[in-house]
C-alpha cells in the first residue's frame, strides 16, 4: 500500500518582541525609533517616550493612533511602548513615518526587519504619506501605506463627515467649531467599542467622555457596535462641557450612512444623559449659542436643536434660518430629525 505524503501546514512567523526603525535627521544624525510590545494590562494602548521632549512623545502618540486607523483588523491586547534614543529638533517631522513602520512590525503588520524611513504626513487617519523606505538596499517611494504590502489606497474606504457646533465662551473668540468623525470598516468586530473609538489631542477625561457618548449612541442603532475603527479630530480641541456631543453623534452617523446628507453644513448643540435610548437632552447657554448660530449660518446649513429649546426661540429666530437658505429642526430623539 503507497503511502501519501502529507503537507506540513506552513510555518506562522512569530511576531518580535521588539522592532526597530531607523531615520535621518535634517543634521544628518541616526535616530533609531524602538517599539516594544507587552501585554495592555489596563494600560493605555500605545505609550511613548522622547529624552526631555514630552511634547514629542504626545505627537508619536497621537501619530500611531491615527495610523492605526486603516487596519482591517482590531486588537487591544497589547500595549506597545515607543521610544527615541535621541530627540530630533522641534519641529521636525521626517521621523513620523519611522515610528509607524516600528509600531506595525512590532505588533507583526509589517515584516520585521531592519529599515530606513523617512516621510510625514497631514492625514495619518487615511494612510497618507509622502516618503520612503529603503530596506534590504532597495528605496521604495510611497504616497499610501497600503503602498508597503502592494495594496491599493485604503483611504477610499475611510467615510470622512464633519458637523460644527457653538464655541462659546463669552468672548471674542465665540464661534462655530468642529469636529471630524472618520470610520473604517473592520474585518472582524472589535471587542470593545470604546477601544476602537480614537480621539487624540483631547484629555483623558474629554476622550472618556466622547467615547461613552458615541458607543452608547451607536446601541441606539441596534447595528452599530464592533464594525467600525474610528477617529474623531476637532478643529479646536480645548473646550469644557459637553454641548458638542449631539454635532458628534450627527457626524458619526452620516459618516456610517445612516442619515441624509445635508447641502450644507450640519450645526448641532445638544447633550445627553441616555444615547443608548437615542435621547438629546438641553445644554446651557441657549441665548448666546443661538444668537452665535443664527449670525454664523449660511444657506444649506442644517440646524439641529434641543426640543427643550423650541419654545424659548428668540422671536423670528426660525424665519430667519429660513430667510438665509438654512433649515432647523428641534429633537428630543437622534433618527427623527
Amino acid at each position: 500500500m503507497t503511502s501519501i505524503p502529507t503537507c506540513a501546514p506552513p510555518a506562522v512567523p512569530a511576531i518580535p518582541a521588539n522592532a526597530e526603525c531607523r531615520t535621518t535627521l535634517a543634521d544628518g544624525r541616526t535616530l533609531t525609533i524602538t517599539a516594544s510590545r507587552r501585554p495592555r494590562a489596563n494600560r493605555a494602548d500605545v505609550k511613548c517616550s522622547v529624552p526631555n521632549a514630552p511634547a514629542i512623545a504626545d505627537s508619536m502618540q497621537q501619530i500611531v493612533r491615527f495610523a492605526r486607523h486603516t487596519e482591517t483588523r482590531f486588537d487591544s491586547r497589547d500595549q506597545v511602548v515607543l521610544s527615541m534614543d535621541i530627540t530630533p529638533d522641534t519641529g521636525e517631522r521626517d521621523w513620523e513615518l519611522a515610528a509607524v513602520l516600528a509600531d506595525r512590525m512590532v505588533r507583526g503588520l509589517q515584516p520585521a526587519r531592519m529599515m530606513t524611513a523617512q516621510g510625514s504626513s497631514d492625514a495619518w487617519h487615511l494612510g497618507k504619506v509622502n516618503g520612503s523606505v529603503n530596506a534590504d538596499g532597495e528605496t521604495l517611494r510611497i504616497s499610501h501605506l497600503g503602498a508597503l504590502s502592494g495594496h491599493a489606497d485604503q483611504s477610499a474606504a475611510v467615510s470622512t463627515v464633519r458637523a460644527w457646533f457653538p464655541l462659546h465662551s463669552g468672548g471674542v473668540n465665540d464661534t462655530l467649531g468642529w469636529l471630524e468623525v472618520s470610520v473604517f470598516p473592520l474585518d472582524a468586530p472589535a471587542a470593545s467599542e470604546e477601544d476602537a473609538i480614537a480621539a487624540p489631542g483631547l484629555d483623558l477625561a474629554a476622550q472618556q467622555e466622547l467615547k461613552q457618548a458615541l458607543s452608547a449612541a451607536r446601541h441606539f442603532d441596534g447595528k452599530g457596535l464592533g464594525r467600525w475603527r474610528s477617529v474623531v479630530r476637532f478643529g479646536q480641541p480645548r473646550f469644557q462641557g459637553g454641548s458638542y456631543q449631539l454635532a458628534l453623534v450627527m457626524a458619526d452617523r452620516l459618516a456610517r450612512g445612516r442619515e441624509f446628507v445635508p447641502r450644507g453644513r450640519i450645526i448641532a448643540t445638544g447633550c445627553s444623559s441616555a444615547w443608548h435610548a437615542g435621547r438629546v437632552d438641553t445644554v446651557d447657554g441657549r441665548e448666546a449659542k443661538l444668537a452665535l448660530i443664527f449670525n454664523q449660518v449660511s444657506q444649506g446649513d442644517r440646524v439641529l436643536l434641543p426640543k427643550a429649546w423650541q419654545e424659548q426661540l428668540p422671536p423670528g429666530f426660525s424665519a430667519g434660518l429660513r430667510q438665509k437658505g438654512a433649515s432647523l429642526a428641534c429633537i428630543d430623539k437622534i433618527g427623527m430629525i
